[in-house]
C-alpha cells in the first residue's frame, strides 16, 4: 500500500522551490514494512551545492533583518503549524513508530520551540553594557549558512531545536533529515519556510555521507549542528576542521540510573523508571541504558520492574492501546536482536516481558518485547554499549563510591539519574557524576524547552544551556568607545 504526501514526498527544497528528482527511495512503515509511506529524494552533491548557494544568497539580506520581524514571522508560522498538528500525528507514527501519545507530544513541542524562541530573541538580542571604566557593549550577529543534520529516532524536536534558533538569529539553513523518517519534518518545515524569504530554509535528503561530507567541506557553511552517533560525529569533526566550522554535536549516550538504599520505589516511581528506559522503545540518546541498584534493594527492583514491563503492550502505534511501538528500521532491529542473542549466549539471564497486541502480524514489523538483563558485570557488552532499544541491564553495587565508579566507567556522559530520598546526597553525587545533566528520582527531558545541557566526553560538543539555543547560533562581539 502506497500513501504519498504530494507536497514533499520525493522532493527537496532549494530557494523556496520544491523540486522533483528521479532518484528516490521508499520510506516504509516500521510497523508494517510492506507499507510505503512515501518517498525520499536522493540528492547529489550538485544539489547540495545549490542549496548552500541559495542559503548564502539569502543570508545577505536575512542576516540584516530586524529581530522584531524575525520574531513576528516565527510566531505566525507557529500559529499555522499548530493548525496541522493533528492531521500529521498519524504520518509521524507511520514513518517513525512512536506511539500516538509520543508523536503528538513531539509535534506540539515543535510549536513551543518556535514560540519560546521568538519570545526569548527579543530580550536576548538586546546589546548588553558591561560594567567598567570603558563603555563596552556586547552585541550579537548571525554567523552565516548553517547545516542542520538530524537523526531518525526523535527527528521532529531535534530538528526544530536547531533550525528555529538558527533562523531567529539571522542565519540561513540547509537541513538534512534522516532518510528513514523525513516526511513529517519536511511537511512541518514547509509551513515554517513559507513564512520566510526563499533560501532561508532549504532541505536536502539522501545519503548521509554524500550530503554530510559536502556540507562539512564547504567553506560557505559556517556552522554545523549535528545530532546522531558518536562515530559519525567524529567524522564530521574531521571534515569541519578544514574550514574551522563551529560545531554543535549531541551524540550517543549510555545513561546510568543509580538507585540508592533509601530510594522510595512506589508504583509511580517504578513507572518513571520504566519510562526512562522504554520511551520511544529505548531509541533515545538520553534514555536509561544501565541501572545500578544497592544490593539490599536489588531483588525488589528486578521484581517490580519486571512486573511493570509485563504491562507493556507492543504493536502498531496507530492502535491506541499500544504503549510501545516497533523499532524504527531494520538495521537497528538487527543490532538489538543480535545484542540480546549474544548476551543470552554469554550466560546472562535475559527476561523478556510484555504483551504482543497482534501476534498474527508480529513478524510484519520491527517489533520487539522489552527485556531485563541480570547476571552481567561492568565489562559485559550489554553494559558497555548504547543499546538503543528496549533492553536494560540491572547490576548491584555495595556502596556509593562503587556506584559512582561504575556510572562514570564509560566513554559517554550524556545524562544520569540518582534515586534517593536524601536530596543533599543526590546533589553530592551529581557533582561527582560525569554527565551533562543529572536528574533526581526521575530520568526524563527538561520540560522547559529554553533549557538544554549537552553531554560530556563522547556524548557531545559545545554548550547550549539557556535562551532556547540562540547563543550557539550567533556570534557575540564587543563595541567600545
Amino acid at each position: 500500500m502506497i500513501s504519498t504526501y504530494p507536497m514533499v514526498s520525493g522532493k527537496y527544497l532549494v530557494n523556496g522551490e520544491w523540486n522533483d528528482i528521479k532518484e528516490t527511495a521508499d520510506v516504509v512503515n516500521p510497523a508494517n514494512t510492506s507499507e510505503v509511506v512515501g518517498q525520499v529524494a536522493i540528492c547529489s552533491k550538485e544539489i547540495v551545492h545549490e542549496s548552500i548557494a541559495a542559503a548564502e544568497k539569502a543570508y545577505e539580506t536575512w542576516s540584516r533583518s530586524d529581530v522584531k520581524d524575525r520574531a513576528a514571522r516565527m510566531n505566525a508560522a507557529a500559529e499555522e503549524l499548530a493548525k496541522i498538528i493533528e492531521e500529521n500525528v498519524t504520518l509521524f507514527v507511520r514513518e517513525n513508530g512512536k506511539t500516538l501519545v509520543e508523536a503528538k507530544k513531539d509535534l506540539l513541542r515543535c510549536v513551543d520551540v518556535m514560540k519560546g524562541g521568538a519570545a526569548e530573541l527579543l530580550n536576548w538580542w538586546k546589546p548588553e553594557t558591561l560594567p567598567g571604566s570603558q563603555k563596552v557593549q556586547v552585541r550579537r550577529r548571525a554567523r552565516g549558512v548553517t547545516a542542520v543534520i538530524t537523526p531518525w529516532n526523535s527527528p521532529m524536536i531535534l530538528t526544530f531545536k536547531r533550525v528555529i534558533p538558527a533562523v531567529l538569529t539571522g542565519n540561513t539553513v540547509v537541513v538534512k533529515p534522516a532518510t528513514n523518517c523525513p516526511l513529517t519534518i519536511m511537511t512541518c518545515l514547509k509551513v515554517v519556510a513559507d513564512h520566510f524569504p526563499p533560501g532561508v530554509i532549504n532541505i536536502v535528503t539522501g545519503s548521509g555521507k554524500v550530503i554530510g561530507d559536502t556540507l562539512c567541506s564547504d567553506s560557505r557553511v559556517r556552522t554545523v549542528a549535528f545530532v546522531g552517533s558518536t562515530e559519525t560525529g567524529k567524522e564530521i569533526m574531521k571534515k569541519s576542521a578544514g574550514n574551522l566550522q563551529k560545531v554543535y554535536m549531541e551524540l550517543g549516550g549510555n545513561d546510568p540510573a543509580i538507585i540508592l538504599e533509601d530510594a522510595y520505589l512506589d508504583d509511580a516511581a517504578i513507572k518513571r523508571l520504566k519510562m526512562g528506559i522504554l520511551r520511544a522503545a529505548g531509541q533515545v540518546c538520553s534514555a536509561i541504558k544501565r541501572v545500578y541498584v544497592h544490593e539490599s534493594r536489588y531483588d525488589e527492583v528486578v521484581t517490580k520492574l519486571t512486573k511493570e514491563f509485563e504491562r507493556v503492550v507492543v504493536g502498531d502505534s496507530i492502535q491506541p492501546d499500544v504503549t510501545m511501538g516497533p523499532l524504527n528500521n531494520k538495521a537497528q532491529f538487527d543490532y538489538v536482536s543480535g545484542l540480546i542473542e549474544r548476551t543470552a549466549k554469554s550466560g546472562a539471564n535475559v527476561m523478556t516481558a510484555g504483551i504482543q497486541l497482534n501476534p498474527e502480524t508480529w513478524n510484519q514489523g520491527y517489533y520487539m518485547l522489552p527485556s531485563i538483563v541480570t547476571g552481567v558485570d561492568q565489562q559485559s557488552e550489554v553494559v558497555r554499549v548504547e543499546q538503543f532499544g528496549p533492553v536494560i541491564p540491572i547490576l548491584p553495587f555495595s556502596n556509593v563510591d562503587e556506584a559512582v565508579k561504575f556510572a562514570n566507567d564509560s566513554e559517554f556522559g550524556l545524562r544520569a539519574s540518582v534515586w534517593t530520598e536524601n536530596e543533599e546526597l543526590a546533589l553530592e553525587l551529581a557533582d561527582r557524576l560525569e554527565a551533562g545533566a543529572v536528574f533526581h528520582n526521575t530520568h526524563t527531558v527538561f520540560s522547559d524547552l529554553a533549557l538544554d545541557f549537552p553531554g560530556l566526553k563522547e556524548s557531545g560538543v559545545s554548550r547550549e544551556t539557556r535562551h532556547c539555543g540562540l547563543e550557539f547560533f550567533a556570534d557575540s562581539y564587543g563595541f567600545a568607545d
